[in-house]
């Protein structure tokens, strides 16, 4: 056990790169949320991998972007200070989308993080059309090392393992090896509802989302996978409009929002469920740091 590594490495990038992917690919399970949407992930969340070598806790962090509300600012700020909880970065970037100036903007704050960086270039089974070396040299990646990979065809994950691994010191295990998050139900509960809500809906409605779990509790008898767990939650949105959005003509939107978020729960839980949802409009929330701090978006330091 002399030789096993352990620490924690943050995984940064710009929004709708596919950092959450990527976690799940690496841990072998759907443990966050991901969605062909920017600023799925609004908080950071730490995933734990375990393997006979080493134990890998990633930070999986909010998209890094210009901020349009408080939130927005909130969510640049969880991911930035994930560099004074981590023992090296992986840059993850997306070969398919055109560099801009918010690449380069990675770049600049990954300068100032005192430990090892490794850039990753995600999807590159699309981009066989994409001069690498010249994408490089554009979003200022030259001075670190690159491993190129498919988070969804799990292209070249093995190396990018291996890499990270290979930044971590000596360490202990901190976590039992069965152990993939440290993230409390109800949290993880209440992002594969808005999943599903990021799914149904179109336009500014599934960034004006927030899910709350009111009351999480089992009833029954036997073994948990026979137990019905009953979750009641609340969305909320900033404007009435939006609720009718949600909650469709006769309720029909609000019943598709309902089965795939009792599916994706019933999935992770292993359990039936009985998902009790309701829709409300907090306006302004995004904007509010009081509800910001009361949902749980404005993070104490560890």
């Amino acid at each position: 056990m002399t030789d096993f590594r352990s620490g924690f490495i943050g995984i940064v990038g710009r929004p709708n790169v596919g950092k959450s992917t990527l976690v799940n690919a690496l841990v072998g399970e759907k443990i966050v949320i991901s969605a062909a949407k920017p600023q799925t992930t609004r908080q950071r969340i730490r995933v734990i991998l375990t393997t006979k070598q080493a134990q890998v806790i990633f930070y999986d962090t909010p998209g890094l972007h210009k901020p349009q509300h408080k939130l927005g600012e909130e969510m640049n700020k969880a991911a930035l200070n994930t560099f004074k909880l981590v023992d090296a970065v992986l840059w993850l970037t997306d070969a398919t989308q055109p560099v801009g100036r918010g690449d380069r903007w990675v770049a600049e704050k990954l300068r100032d993080f005192s430990g090892p960086v490794l850039v990753a270039i995600n999807k590159i089974d699309l981009a066989s059309g994409v001069d690498l070396g010249k994408y490089i040299e554009k979003i200022g990646a030259r001075q670190w090392p690159v491993v190129r990979v498919s988070a969804l065809t799990g292209q070249g994950l093995p190396e990018l393992l291996e890499r990270m691994i290979g930044l971590l010191p000596a360490g202990p295990q901190y976590y039992p090896a069965e152990m993939l998050t440290d993230q409390p139900e109800a949290v993880i509960i209440s992002d594969l509802i808005r999943e599903g809500i990021i799914e149904q809906t179109e336009e500014e409605v599934p960034h004006s989302v927030a899910v709350v779990v009111e009351e999480l509790k089992e009833r029954g008898k036997g073994p948990r996978e026979k137990r019905i767990t009953y979750v009641r939650a609340t969305i909320l949105v900033e404007r009435d409009s939006q609720k009718k959005i949600l909650i469709g003509k006769g309720g029909q939107r609000l019943k598709l929002i309902g089965t795939a978020g009792r599916n994706a729960v019933e999935e992770y839980l292993g359990a039936p469920v009985f998902l009790d949802l309701w829709v409300k409009t907090r306006k302004d929330w995004r904007d509010s740091l009081p509800d910001l701090k009361k949902l749980g978006y404005i993070e104490e330091m560890e």
